[in-house]
């Protein structure tokens, strides 16, 4: 297995696999409320066997080259993700999406974990639009968007049911000239 150092603070990003499902499935209930403000993810997770499910799910798309997920690891503990949500070689476009618990938000975690994915995307697998659908709610994942380079494309309004609420959704994305002119000028 690989891991992929996030920088100085002992942050990882590596594969989530279903084997480790007990841990992921710890992780989500140490997060679960804040996770579950705007993203289905606990939801998905509600038992062992739910969470093991769902990581099957991503194992099922990573074999079939249609998605991906990544868990961010802090001092040896699970405390968020990134994941594809979906990925599309032969149309060149992929969506990416994000998750943390509490413990671990603040600290650039998701932004650094993205950057890795995203030079993956691009760099290795051809990837020409990177999207980023999030609540309008949600500030954090927004400004994570921002901090990434990604372009605003609008707002599709109410257009997400969530818990019993329609929510706005947010449509961000980063081209792959874009993001290669953006790593060319922080080196």
């Amino acid at each position: 297995m690989f891991a992929v150092s996030l920088g100085d603070d002992g942050a990882e990003l590596r594969p989530l696999e279903p084997w480790q499902a007990e841990e992921f499935f710890a992780h989500i209930e140490r997060g679960r409320e804040f996770i579950g403000r705007y993203v289905g993810l606990p939801d998905a997770a509600r038992d062992l066997a739910s969470a093991r499910a769902f990581l099957q799910s991503y194992a099922d798309k990573a074999a079939a080259d249609a998605g991906r997920i990544y868990g961010i690891w802090l001092d040896g503990t699970l405390v968020g993700g990134v994941l594809f949500r979906t990925f599309d070689p032969a149309m060149g476009s992929c969506e990416a999406g994000c998750w943390l618990e509490p413990s671990a938000a603040g600290r650039g975690l998701v932004t650094r974990a993205v950057r890795v994915i995203i030079d993956w995307a691009v760099e290795q697998r051809g990837m020409h639009r990177v999207e980023w659908q999030v609540s309008s709610a949600n500030k954090p994942s927004i400004a994570v968007a921002q901090r990434l380079g990604m372009t605003y494309e609008g707002v599709l309004r109410e257009s997400y049911a969530y818990r019993g609420t329609r929510h706005d959704m947010e449509s961000w994305s980063i081209l792959a000239p874009e993001w290669r002119e953006r790593r060319a000028l922080a080196a």
